[in-house]
């Protein structure tokens, strides 16, 4: 039985030794280099993390010692039981030799005792080796988890502390936070419902390169003047009664990649003959500068910088914004403004600066050609600029000024300011009832011409009182999720120099030609006043289905009456001249429908 034990003993030890030289070939042994985590998680769950796994690197040397015990143990007891087993035979032969004189010791014992010696010999060089590769592994660890540590970006430095379970742990140094990036300018609402601001909320395509836009405004009048030649004047927005017209149709959008910047809107309808023939710039000089624009409402290029909240610089031409209301109808609570907005400009041609200090404030400065002008009017530029200020989602303040520009035709020396302010709130905000939201706003224009035959300040030796005057108010309502919505608002001027007033286009005439039978001579006195009632059906962000009533009337004939403005024979003549025999009935009220479908990708 002694025999049988060491046998067991010695096969217990070759088999866990050659399963320890298994596990080391293969490289199990050995413990796994350390993965240090960075940016994405916090210090404490990184120390928890490293806790655990040094805790099963420091398992797995445990184990790895734990077994070489084993076998040193296993060896030591076959050895001891080997003169045991030596005297256990002899006094068996002794207690025998006289029952069996003649009995001899087994002849294999000498020779199995050798053979247990010469592997015991062989277990012990292997044991050897291994410690030897196990040192070897434990250094290349070492080496390895330092050049990782090294590696690591960014460099966390490191230091170990003693877990509660005795295990090692690597806890990095809290590294510098990263400056975190500006907030966009005016990003932190929604502006969706301020007047004169489209409400697309995500545009219908986009991509790294070029944002599309597309616009469509067809309308059809119905004037209760009735005026035979279907002819409306006095509005910048509406020009034909009883008719469908496409009022404008744009194409465009904004390109812009790596802060390179360009916007580009074309302008087809009416839009394409009416808004070039209220600039009288193009009479100045030659290459027929309303033809050479009369397709593009927008056009400019212009640079990003990165500072501040962001540094826009643009030249070309872009929207005014004076009168608040958009030059795209879309865009406003109503179809047709009152005349602090229709009266004003649409567009300025020119370069401007946009600088946003903070993400609730702009400052823009302009300088440009002139006042709603392609051109000079004389010899000077204008300068302007917009201060926009949204300190919260509920409130807008937007002060646009202009100053220096000599804007009367062949008139020079005779100098334009004009300030044009407004403030729009939104009072109510309750999406989840019927009344979902409500809004108004309010605008103030003031204005006034001096030097060259007119005065600011009144009548008097320098020329008759020149100046502008007037406001507007809007009060808009949106019913079920803004499917619906209603705006009731209206305003008033007072302009005694005719000097911002427009031209009815009767016989054809325009800014440059003027017309005998309505005079824009200073001292001549204007005072219009209107009101409107505007029903909105919004399906989608991408149209509106528009119905509005509007009264119009001022002080003197100004609108088309029912025998038109338009001679018998059609236009006579030069524009704006006298034809004989012929007077336009201008009235001094108007009432009419617009039906308008407004479209915006």
């Amino acid at each position: 039985m002694k025999l049988v034990f060491t046998f067991l003993c010695a096969g217990a030890v070759v088999f866990m030794l050659r399963f320890l030289a298994a596990l080391s070939r293969e490289g199990k042994l050995s413990p796994q280099p350390i993965k240090v985590y960075f940016a994405k998680f916090n210090p404490a769950k990184r120390r928890g993390e490293l806790i655990v796994m040094n805790s099963r690197n420091n398992v797995r040397k445990s184990a790895v010692e734990t077994a070489k015990r084993a076998a040193f143990l296993a060896m030591s007891a076959a050895v001891l039981t080997l003169p045991l087993h030596g005297q256990h035979t002899a006094n068996e032969a002794a207690s025998d030799a006289s029952a069996s004189a003649k009995q001899q010791p087994s002849e294999t014992s000498p020779q199995t005792q050798q053979e247990i010696v010469q592997e015991l010999a062989a277990m012990k060089q292997r044991i050897a080796q291994l410690e030897a590769a196990l040192k070897q592994h434990a250094a290349d660890d070492k080496s390895s988890t330092a050049v990782q540590t090294a590696n690591a970006d960014p460099p966390v430095a490191l230091s170990t502390t003693t877990a509660p379970s005795g295990a090692e742990a690597l806890l990095p140094q809290t590294a510098k936070p990263e400056k975190p990036p500006k907030e966009e300018p005016f990003a932190f609402a929604d502006w969706t419902w301020l007047n004169g601001n489209a409400r697309t909320k995500t545009p219908a395509f986009d991509s790294k390169f070029f944002t599309p836009e597309i616009r469509a405004d067809i309308d059809y009048i119905y004037d209760l003047n009735h005026p035979k030649d279907d002819t409306i004047g006095g509005s910048s927005e509406v020009f034909r009664s009883n008719e469908f017209h496409v009022t404008q149709l744009g194409v465009g959008g904004d390109f812009h990649y790596d802060n390179v910047r360009a916007h580009l809107m074309t302008q087809f309808g009416l839009y394409s003959v009416t808004t070039p023939r209220n600039d009288a710039s193009p009479a100045r000089g030659q290459w027929d500068l309303a033809n050479a624009y009369r397709y593009v409402s927008e056009a400019y290029g212009g640079y990003h910088f990165n500072a501040l909240h962001g540094i826009n610089v643009d030249a070309g031409i872009f929207m005014s914004y004076v009168g608040l209301f958009s030059y795209y109808n879309f865009d406003n609570w109503a179809y047709q403004p009152s005349y602090v907005s229709s009266n004003t400009p649409w567009f300025f041609n020119g370069m401007r600066i946009q600088i946003f200090p903070t993400a609730h404030l702009k400052i823009e400065p302009w300088i440009i050609n002139g006042w709603q002008s392609y051109g000079r009017f004389n010899n000077r530029l204008g300068i302007g600029g917009q201060i926009l200020w949204r300190p919260n989602g509920w409130l807008s303040i937007l002060g646009n000024q202009y100053a220096l520009g000599e804007d009367a035709l062949n008139t020079p020396g005779r100098v334009r300011y004009h300030t044009d302010d407004s403030i729009e709130v939104k009072y109510y905000d309750h999406p989840e009832n019927f009344l979902s939201k409500a809004a108004f706003s309010l605008t103030g224009d003031l204005g006034c011409e001096h030097g060259g035959g007119v005065s600011c300040y009144g009548n008097s030796a320098k020329g008759p009182k020149q100046d502008f005057i007037g406001f507007m108010f809007y009060n808009r309502l949106w019913f079920h999720k803004d499917l619906y919505g209603l705006t009731l608002g209206g305003g008033k001027i007072n302009n005694p120099g005719r000097y911002l007033v427009l031209l009815p286009p009767i016989n054809g005439a325009n800014a440059a030609s003027g017309t005998p039978y309505f005079t824009e001579n200073p001292g001549d006195p204007y005072k219009a006043w209107d009101l409107s009632e505007t029903f909105d059906y919004m399906p989608s962000q991408y149209i509106t289905f528009r119905w509005e009533f509007d009264h119009r009337a001022a002080n003197v004939p100004y609108f088309s009456g029912k025998n038109g403005i338009t001679p018998p024979l059609g236009n006579t003549g030069a524009p704006g001249s006298v034809v004989a025999g012929f007077t336009p009935d201008l009235v001094k009220d108007e009432n009419r429908f617009d039906l308008a479908i407004l479209v915006k990708f």
